[in-house]
């Protein structure tokens, strides 16, 4: 009989390392392009003029967002590395005030104390291994997994451009209308959202409609207010 215990299902990734920022860039960039893309529509017939605040808002969108993800991701992961600093000091000073503070935490979870001890001790001999239980313990986070600023960033960038040039694509290609941009935004904002439900319990359908609705309703109430300052000349 081996010795290796069988794995008999997975799970998804739900630290949201790479999903959190490629999921919210797309949805962002989809929706603020095609608002803005419909607010500038609603007050100016300029093709030009609607196709150049695309432009701008893709770029601005898509660096500020990558920028803010950087910055973000990388003060986490300072003041991480910063407290597993201190954890690690503690271990090299107390380390056996270290080891019964992990037995406790053992018996706090249900383990028998006699367990506990023997348990501890034995991850205690190996220095890393103990920091590393510590960390996840004390911190909730793994030494060697911390969230990385640069992948946060391009996915962030790339995501946002992804979005932000689906409601722009039309009037690349000439269009001068806004109807077909706006049609292809809300296929793209269904699409997202029913995306999204494949790592998520919602259905489809839900998380399409959800999205579709909070996209379109941005849309329409800039628009309105384009058209309001179009009108008034402002």
């Amino acid at each position: 009989m081996s010795g290796r215990a069988e794995i008999h299902h997975e799970h998804r990734d739900v630290n949201g390392g790479w999903l959190r920022p490629s999921v919210f860039g797309a949805m962002d960039g989809l929706v603020s392009n095609f608002a803005l893309i419909a607010g500038v529509a609603g007050g100016s017939d300029d093709t030009r003029v609607i196709a150049l605040a695309g432009i701008a808002g893709l770029a601005a969108g898509a660096f500020s967002m990558a920028g803010g993800e950087y910055v973000s991701v990388a003060s986490q992961r300072e003041l991480a590395l910063a407290e597993i600093a201190v954890e690690r000091r503690e271990l090299e000073r107390h380390p056996e005030a270290e080891q019964a503070e992990l037995a406790q935490a053992l018996v706090a979870k249900g383990v028998d104390p006699k367990l506990a001890a023997e348990v501890s001790a034995q991850i205690s001999r190996d220095p890393e291994k103990a920091l590393e239980v510590h960390a996840q313990a004390e911190l909730g986070v793994t030494p060697q997994d911390l969230p990385k600023p640069k992948i946060a960033a391009v996915s962030s960038f790339c995501s946002f451009a992804v979005g932000a040039v689906l409601p722009l694509l039309p009037y690349l290609l000439g269009v001068t209308s806004l109807w077909l941009s706006a049609v292809l935004s809300c296929l793209a904002l269904f699409g997202a959202g029913a995306l999204v439900s494949a790592v998520t319990a919602r259905s489809w359908w839900y998380s399409g409609l959800r999205q579709l609705v909070v996209g379109g309703v941005a849309a329409a109430l800039t628009f309105g207010l384009g058209n309001l300052i179009g009108a008034g000349g402002l």
